[in-house]
């Protein structure tokens, strides 16, 4: 094995060290010995050695797989070719032994050996393998009963967060719902034809485990119409075992929607001015629960800096309940790439092309009414109006 003191130096620490794991797959795959090689390097010239050479995929696809190649193949020739196949990631992440393993054989035959598990859209990551390999990889993956995710200026692989499979919180199944509208567009995913790339994230409740908001051009955050429910008898257990109501609790609610009685113990809500930022339910989890009517937020635009610089994205829809077969929901869909096609620029996500177009001109587009919800700061040209 070459020389690699500078990785050799990312081994050391608490963490855990992908160079060892690289190591390890080293052992017995050609490919990812010389990685090692080419990743130390782009370290020691402080410049990358990967370029990009043209298309690669499988038959009838435009996307899932990424090619990338060396520029330096006469010294690392085993690492060539190195690209990646995004696999399509089953919802909430629940995978049984026997299907990774079974991923895991046709990845060390076809490829490198080397998964990322998972990319920041949620697919597994399959890193490293020649072009040849591509279609006999994606053949296996398929008799297998997996699908590649998405990549190019497509619609990326719908992700969501483990919902009611495990908490307790979720305010709509984001497993019935990721599930249902990767099978609805399997076509918008696959086959490349937006000016950029289209992201869907769906969390449950607004603690947002997915980072829906941050990273999603179309965010559902679940969400509840009515009044928190709390348990003044439970608070009164917290207040015994020290919990300070007032510093901890009322003080940090950002919309002041709570109060507490001191002398009655007594902890009460004013719903129409409850933000439901989860505050108090993550502190005061047995004694205060999500309500009843229970639905979810439609946010647009978060992105990572592209053209402009980064977006969280921003209310569209306040409140949608989520039922199948969530026609709603694919219906805006339909709106929003249909607009987006017509007006984006090339390698414009949706929330710069709103942006350089106008808030007003796309919700007129969708036939959606403004309200106070959208606004993201106090507007400060005074001469612009929108048409009621």
């Amino acid at each position: 094995m070459s020389s690699t003191p500078l990785l050799d130096d990312l081994e050391n620490g608490r963490w855990p060290s992908f160079v060892k794991e690289i190591k390890r797959a080293a052992k017995n795959n050609p490919a990812a010995k010389d990685l090692l090689g080419i990743v130390e390097l782009s370290y020691k010239e402080k410049v990358t050695h990967w370029k990009h050479g043209g298309i690669v995929g499988v038959v009838g696809y435009g996307g899932g797989v990424i090619g990338r190649y060396s520029d330096v193949p006469k010294m690392f020739p085993a690492a060539e070719q190195f690209h990646t196949v995004r696999v399509n990631h089953p919802s909430g992440w629940f995978y049984d032994t026997k299907s990774l393993r079974k991923i895991c054989d046709i990845w060390e035959k076809q490829g490198s050996g080397i998964t990322n598990f998972h990319g920041s859209t949620g697919d597994i990551i399959l890193l490293g393998t020649r072009t040849e390999n591509v279609q006999p990889c994606f053949n296996e993956l398929s008799d297998a009963g997996f699908d590649l995710g998405g990549s190019g200026s497509c619609l990326r692989t719908p992700a969501g967060c483990i919902g009611p499979a495990r908490c307790e919180w979720a305010c709509f199944d984001t497993l019935d719902f990721v599930n249902d509208v990767t099978q609805s567009f399997q076509d918008e995913l696959h086959r490349p034809r937006w000016p950029y790339k289209f992201k869907i994230k769906a969390s449950g409740c607004p603690n947002d485990c997915v980072a829906a908001i941050a990273r999603s051009d179309f965010t559902l955050i679940g969400t509840w119409r009515d009044s928190l429910v709390i348990d003044n008898e439970e608070i009164k257990k917290y207040v015994a075992k020290g919990v300070n109501m007032r510093e901890d609790i009322v003080d940090r609610c950002p919309g002041s929607s709570l109060s507490y009685d001191e002398k009655t113990q007594t902890l009460t809500v004013r719903p129409d001015e409850c933000v439901r930022c989860m505050h108090c339910i993550n502190k005061l989890t047995k004694a205060i629960k999500i309500g009843s009517k229970r639905g979810a937020t439609i946010l647009i635009g978060g992105k990572a800096p592209i053209l402009r610089g980064a977006f969280l994205s921003w209310v569209l829809v306040p409140f949608m309940e989520l039922k199948p077969p969530y026609t709603e929901i694919k219906d805006l869909l339909a709106k929003i790439w249909d607009w987006w096609d017509e007006h984006g620029r090339n390698r414009e996500r949706i929330a710069e092309t709103i942006a350089r177009t106008g808030l007003k001109e796309f919700l007129k587009a969708m036939g959606i009414k403004p309200v106070p919800q959208m606004v993201k700061h106090p507007r400060s040209n005074p001469f612009v109006f929108y048409n009621r």
